[in-house]
């Protein structure tokens, strides 16, 4: 595990200068404290921090193929690297160590660009052919890891973090706004685009080739999740295939030669792992959890329970109010504004946890794999009532009563008749964005200033995630937001969180329920048989049956929550003041202040429930101080 950049010219006889190459390094040293490789040559420089997890004395990088004519600087790994060195070795190449990184040189001299259809992990590298002069940048199918990218006539600069892109010597970073807005609708800034002008994220399961006469060549997608459900095979069926692929996935996920442990939330899918993990262990399995102070906010006891179930040795946490400092190195760490309030735990269960183990396993994908959100229960009822009434009667009838009716957001979601007939009068993409938003529309558009609208003219959030819901086949709401879940929510807030957090502790981070394999089957799996009468993740459920307790598996889902709400009336309400609503702040020039105090005011008194809208400007003034005025030291380290 690791990070990496690099920057390729246009011109291929300019030499990188080594003090630039430094400091790039130097920027994401966060992400890897074992070691740094650089090299620079002509028309190109390579640069590659690592974390040691297979292969400890020889897995250094840059590594080179036999003549040392292809390089690759790479950041993730490769669970079928062996099966693909013995294949690689019968047909005449010559290894020099045990790393899965020297496979990945070996198998672009056979297959191109091609090679990334052959690997099973979690990736992004960069390949430089010397003689074709010819970069390939690539990043794995879901975007488990980041690969982001500037280009210019001048050059290419690509890296594990924009701060890497950032420091860049004479780099100034300029806002996007349309990014902006995409920000305060999701709390993320989803990709392709970056927060700031100029700086691209390469798409989840794409590849980039450039050259230096061809630095703008578009990305090229290699994989594609297909939803073509298989109506020929039975539950049981269905059951057995699920199993042996997800114990599969855990087995290979362990390959290491380091400690592994597991995060442990006390949810269905972090269990499951532990229970599969432990199932392949000789001795106790380590497992962390972290709770809160707050009643209401802390599932320890159930992560307790499965760490007593299956006698690993646990460790937990119990996060404060106080705790709220730890804002002071969120903005370092992601580069981008990131207002996933589960970053807090996260990085702190990260921290507690790289004690003991530098790999843990995770229970990421799980609700995209095989439904298990409770939103996906409720608007498959509301799609239900969407097919049975007529366009007209939805467009001319639900729509004006839509616009008209009360907003109720402190009401639970089910009461909240505007959203539903919000929703009824949209089509279902559009439905699934809105509900997916974290501020909609005007609300958004009321706490931006009057100079950002009006470079807004024509910009959709929403669209990225309506164009991923049509990836499910036509009628199939479920699988439409699977879809869209996949190619949006998860690689551009879910896996960026635990890549950050994990990465700032020196910790390496493996999702098994994001084997792509295990995806492919489940994308097979018919919707009924995820989410049944609105049971979520039916079918995955049963399958737990047969290794963790029945009201464990049945237990209300409780998510990653966050006390924000409760902080920002106490602990932080004083620095939501100083920063967000200071006529000299760094965002000032970007909100409608005083549209934003009014609505926190309603806060203050609990009657406006938009406690994460707030939370996402705190975390917006904070990246705006750091990012947009005087760059800043990195920030102390995190409690």
């Amino acid at each position: 595990m690791c990070g990496i950049a690099g920057v390729l010219y246009s011109n291929s006889a300019r030499l990188p200068e080594m003090d630039c190459l430094r400091a790039m390094s130097a920027a994401i040293a966060n992400r890897c404290p074992d070691g740094e490789g650089i090299r620079p040559e002509a028309g190109i420089g390579l640069i590659h921090r690592r974390l040691s997890i297979i292969d400890l004395e020889g897995g250094a990088q840059p590594i080179g193929n036999e003549d040392g004519s292809v390089q690759v600087v790479f950041n993730g790994e490769i669970y079928n690297y062996s099966s693909l060195r013995a294949e690689l070795e019968r047909d005449g190449h010559r290894f020099r160590t045990q790393s899965d990184t020297e496979v990945l040189v070996h198998l672009y001299e056979d297959l191109g660009e091609r090679m990334v259809e052959r690997l099973r992990g979690m990736f992004a590298f960069a390949i430089w052919d010397r003689r074709r002069r010819r970069l390939l940048l690539a990043r794995d199918r879901v975007g488990i890891k980041p690969l982001y990218f500037f280009r210019d006539a001048e050059k290419l600069i690509f890296a594990s973090e924009p701060k890497a892109i950032l420091a860049y010597p004479g780099f100034t970073p300029v806002l996007d706004h349309a990014a902006l807005e995409d920000y305060l609708a999701f709390g993320v800034v989803p990709g392709p685009r970056s927060i700031f002008q100029g700086i691209t994220k390469l798409p989840p399961g794409h590849t980039l080739v450039a050259e230096p006469g061809r630095l703008g060549a578009a990305p090229r997608r290699y994989w594609r999740l297909k939803f073509e459900p298989d109506e020929s095979l039975t539950v049981e069926d269905w059951e057995e295939a699920v199993r042996a692929k997800f114990e599969e996935a855990v087995r290979i996920h362990m390959i290491a030669d380091v400690p592994v442990g597991a995060f442990l939330s006390g949810g269905l899918d972090s269990s499951a792992v532990v229970a599969a993990a432990s199932r392949q262990m000789s001795r106790p399995l380590q497992t962390f959890s972290i709770g809160f102070e707050e009643d209401g906010f802390s599932e320890l006891p159930h992560a307790r329970r499965v760490a007593e179930h299956f006698y690993t040795e646990h460790t937990d946490r119990v996060l404060s109010p106080d705790s709220g400092r730890v804002l002071d190195g969120l903005t370092q760490y992601f580069d981008e504004p990131f207002a996933d309030a589960s970053a807090i735990p996260t990085f702190l269960v990260s921290r507690t946890a790289a004690r003991k183990v530098k790999v843990v396993l995770t229970g990421d994908g799980g609700d995209e794999a095989f439904g298990g959100y409770s939103r996906y229960a409720h608007d498959l009822r509301e799609s239900t009532v969407r097919h049975a009434l007529p366009t007209w009667f939805r467009r001319l009838i639900v729509g004006p009563m839509a616009t008209s009716w009360p907003i109720t957001p402190w009401l639970p979601r089910p009461l909240r008749l505007k959203w539903a007939l919000t929703h009824l009068a949209m089509d279902a993409g559009a439905a699934h964005a809105n509900s997916v938003s974290q501020c909609r529309p005007p609300l958004r558009r009321r706490l931006m200033s009057p100079e950002v609208v009006s470079r807004l003219v024509g910009h959709d959030p929403g669209l990225s995630i309506r164009l991923g819901h049509l990836g499910g086949p036509a009628g199939d709401h479920l699988a439409g937001m699977l879809a869209a879940d996949v190619t949006t929510v998860l690689p551009d807030d879910f896996l960026v969180k635990v890549d950050r957090a994990t990465m700032a502790a020196g910790l390496e981070a493996r999702p098994p329920m994001l084997d792509h394999e295990l995806l492919e089957l489940a994308a097979r799996v018919p919707s009924r048989f995820k989410v049944r009468r609105g049971e979520t993740k039916w079918l995955f459920k049963k399958i737990c049956l047969k290794s963790l307790p029945h009201d464990l598996v049945y237990r209300k889902k409780h998510g990653f929550d966050v006390p924000v709400s409760a902080w920002l009336r106490g602990p932080l309400k004083n620095r939501f003041v100083d920063t967000v609503l200071s006529p000299n702040g760094a965002i000032d020039s970007l909100i409608d202040r005083a549209e934003v105090k009014r609505l926190f005011e309603r806060h203050l008194k609990g009657t406006a429930g938009i406690g994460q809208v707030l939370w996402s400007l705190l975390i917006l003034a904070d990246w705006a101080e750091r990012y947009l005025t005087v760059p800043q030291p990195l920030a102390a380290s995190l409690p």
